[in-house]
């Protein structure tokens, strides 16, 4: 949730803020709120203050209280229904963007950053990962329903390969790795940021009140709900996780293959740190996705995502995004946001600052790798043969020999 202090104190800043990511109108109706609630308070206490007497009351004092508590009581039910209107304005509020991410609503407004590598000139018809390798689409939906997928042989182990790889590298890196819950409490989502604004996308588990994650970034920020850090040098940590996700908003996108589908493994990178090193900790996580995908040798650019294109908890976005030769087009296959205090003061997650006082800390998140970026290899090493190779680092990792 955003700094309802911070946003009363400079209205007009963070609105203008706010506008780039289309929630001009929730914040006005937020501070309308916050000021129903704040004046209703000093006359609910004054109400409450009469209705404390000391000794026994006369007859005319006992009447005066029959009104006073009619009253007061009218006055409890209007500030009771502020009070939820202002949490639920205050929930769906988003983190105001970063005034580096460009402005606009979709994809096309993004900024490419730079391009590393050079788009494959394969001299053949190129062919996409249901062409190349052994995954099976049709018996995914059979078993599970559409965007469900089995993947077996090689393509299975490479993909195996992929996560052992980024956990190993991240690890040099000072990540501690994690194998964390894939089912949390609403607590967790909320804390989050993808309650209320993104219910649609979550798996819910009615009977046990429970959610399915569709990163493991929801685990990992839980995983320090309620506590106070240290975070004098930052707290990183890399889970690998199966996510789960609905996609119910991407009818008819990416419809062939599993390059969107309902189930998917990940390897996450989350970050705790001091408010004013988080800056710097967003383009160390950009660092450290590209070296990675260099190290894979995928052709790939960066993009700096737009205003309005941003979650409800990101700040400020980066997207990586390969070379498809198939699609003869760059795809996301990675992504890293800073949330700042967004998350954390939800997550009543803080450190103690040098004043001895509390405040939240800030957080990020960094895909390292997923399921596409085995897509992305299968297309960019293949040959005219129909089979594809894979990045020799991979070997030591599992993946099957050229």
């Amino acid at each position: 949730m955003i700094d309802i202090r911070a946003a009363r104190a400079e209205p007009a800043t963070w609105r203008a803020a706010l506008a780039r990511k289309g929630a001009a109108d929730e914040f006005d109706a937020l501070l309308e709120a916050d000021r129903e609630r704040r004046a209703l308070l000093p006359r609910v206490e004054e109400l409450r203050g009469r209705t404390k007497l000391k000794g026994k009351p006369t007859p005319e004092q006992v009447e005066e209280l029959k009104g006073v508590k009619a009253e007061l009581q009218g006055l409890e039910d209007e500030l009771a229904e502020a009070e939820a209107r202002f949490r639920e304005l205050l929930d769906v509020v988003p983190n105001p963007p970063d005034p580096s991410a460009p402005d606009g609503f979709t994809d096309d407004d993004a900024v490419e950053l730079r391009r590393v590598g050079e788009p494959l000139e394969l001299g053949f018809e190129a062919r996409d990962h249901l062409e190349l390798g052994e995954i099976d689409m049709e018996r995914g939906a059979k078993v599970s329903g559409s965007r469900f997928a089995y993947r077996l042989g090689r393509a299975a182990l490479t993909e195996l390969a992929l996560y052992r790889f980024a956990l190993d590298r991240l690890t040099a890196k000072g990540f501690t790795p994690v194998l964390p819950p894939v089912l949390v409490r609403e607590e967790a989502m909320y804390g989050t940021g993808f309650l209320p604004t993104d219910e649609v996308n979550i798996y819910r588990v009615e009977r046990d009140d429970l959610y399915l994650t569709g990163t493991s970034e929801v685990a990992l920020a839980a995983f320090h709900m309620g506590e106070e850090l240290e975070v004098g040098s930052p707290l990183r940590y890399a889970g690998y996780s199966t996510c789960f996700r609905r996609e119910a908003g991407a009818a008819g996108k990416d419809t062939r293959g599993m390059f969107r589908v309902h189930q998917f493994d990940k390897v996450e990178m989350f970050v705790f740190c001091l408010p004013e090193r988080s800056p710097e900790e967003h383009e160390h996580l950009l660092a450290v996705e590209e070296e990675l995908i260099t190290e894979l040798e995928i052709p790939y650019r960066v993009v700096n995502i737009a205003a309005g294109d941003l979650g409800a908890s990101a700040t400020k976005k980066y997207d990586i995004e390969a070379w498809f030769p198939t699609q003869q087009r760059y795809r996301e296959i990675t992504s890293t946001s800073n949330t700042t205090d967004y998350q954390a003061r939800r997550l009543e997650v803080r450190h103690r600052r040098e004043d001895g006082n509390l405040a939240p800390v800030h957080t990020l998140n960094g895909t390292a790798v997923t399921a596409r970026l085995l897509l992305a290899i299968m297309e960019n090493f293949q040959d005219e043969n129909g089979t594809y190779g894979v990045p020799e680092v991979l070997e030591q990792f599992g993946a099957p020999r050229n």
